[in-house]
C-alpha cells in the first residue's frame, strides 16, 4: 500500500467521525448504555472480519490483558459519555465541547517527558476554550442551566479520549487487530451495565434502527481501523490535521439536515474550538520541524 492512499483512506475516519453527531440523535431514545452495546456489538463484528481477512486473529494472543483493559476503558468511557451528552443538551452544542479532544491531546501532550507548552499551544487552547465558554453562555439565547449537565458530560468526554490518546503512547504499539477485541469487551461491558443502570428501550422505527446500525458500522466501527491505517502507514500529519475539521463538518451537517439552528453564536463556537485546535497543533508541527532542524545543524 502506498503512503498516499493510506493517507485517503485514514481521511475516511475523518468523514465517519462527522456523522457520529448526526447518527446518534437519529438513534434517540435508546438509552446511552444500550446503545454503547448495540453499536460495539456491530464495530466488533466488523473489526473481527477485517483482522480474519487480513490474517491478524495470531496476534491477538500476543497482546498483554493491560493493553486490552485500557483499549476497553478508553473506548466504552469516551462512547458512553458522549451519547450520554447528546441525549442531555443540543446535539450540535454538545458535540462542539466534545470535539475539545485535539486540542486536550495537544496540550496534555506537551506536559509528556522532552515536551514543553509553547505560546502557540496556549493560544490554542484560550481559543477553544472561548469557544466552549460561547456554548455554555448559551450566545444570543442566553444562559440555561437545563443543558449543563449534557455540557459537563461533553467535556468529561473530551478528558476521557485526549487522556487516552495520550497515556496510550506510554503503553507501547497495539496491533490494529486489537481494536475489535476493545470493541467487543466495551460492548460486553456496556451490555452488563445498562442491564443494572437503565430501561431496554429499543430504537422506535427504521430509522432509528438505521442509525443505530449506521453507528457501529460507521464511527463506532470501521472509522477505529481507517484511522490505524492513515497514522500507521499515511502522512500522520496531514491525517492529524484533517482531524480538525471533523467538529465544523459535524455541526453543518447538524444545520443541513435541520437538527441544529443556524446561528452566529453556533458558527463562532465551531470556528473558535477547529481555529484553537488547528493552531495548537500548528505550533506544535513548527517545534518539531525546528527540533529537527537543530539536531541537523541546518538552518530552520
Amino acid at each position: 500500500m502506498t503512503r498516499s492512499r493510506a493517507t485517503a483512506i485514514g481521511f475516511i475516519a475523518v468523514l465517519l467521525w462527522a456523522l457520529l453527531a448526526l447518527f446518534t440523535v437519529g438513534s434517540a431514545p435508546v438509552p446511552p448504555l444500550l446503545l454503547n452495546a448495540l453499536c460495539f456489538a456491530v464495530g466488533g463484528a466488523i473489526g473481527l472480519i477485517w483482522t480474519a481477512m487480513d490474517g491478524g486473529l495470531r496476534q491477538l494472543r500476543a497482546v498483554p490483558l493491560r493493553i486490552y483493559a485500557f483499549g476497553t476503558i478508553g473506548l466504552f468511557g469516551y462512547h458512553a459519555l458522549y451519547f450520554s451528552a447528546l441525549r442531555l443538551a443540543p446535539a450540535a452544542e454538545a458535540g462542539l465541547i466534545a470535539y475539545l479532544w485535539p486540542l486536550l491531546i495537544v496540550l496534555l501532550s506537551g506536559l509528556l517527558p522532552g515536551e514543553r507548552l509553547r505560546p502557540g499551544h496556549l493560544t490554542g487552547a484560550l481559543l477553544g476554550f472561548s469557544g466552549a465558554a460561547v456554548i455554555i453562555s448559551g450566545g444570543a439565547t442566553g444562559f440555561s442551566a437545563t443543558y449543563l449537565p449534557g455540557y459537563g458530560l461533553a467535556m468529561l468526554c473530551a478528558l476521557t479520549w485526549s487522556g487516552y490518546s495520550v497515556l496510550s503512547r506510554r503503553l507501547g504499539d497495539a496491533p490494529t487487530a486489537s481494536v475489535a477485541v476493545f470493541c467487543l469487551a466495551s460492548a460486553a461491558l456496556s451490555a452488563a451495565l445498562h442491564l443494572v443502570l437503565e430501561e431496554t428501550v429499543w430504537p422506535q422505527d427504521a430509522l432509528g434502527w438505521a442509525a443505530t446500525l449506521g453507528l457501529g458500522l460507521g464511527p463506532v466501527g470501521l472509522a477505529f481501523f481507517v484511522w490505524d491505517i492513515g497514522v500507521k502507514r499515511g502522512d500522520i500529519q496531514l491525517v492529524g490535521t484533517a482531524s480538525y475539521a471533523a467538529p465544523l463538518m459535524s455541526t453543518l451537517i447538524l444545520v443541513v439536515t435541520g437538527i441544529a439552528a443556524p446561528s452566529w453564536s453556533l458558527a463562532l463556537a465551531a470556528v473558535l474550538i477547529t481555529g484553537g485546535a488547528g493552531l495548537a497543533a500548528l505550533a506544535s508541527m513548527r517545534a518539531g520541524r525546528f527540533a529537527s532542524a537543530k539536531a541537523s545543524g541546518s538552518r530552520p
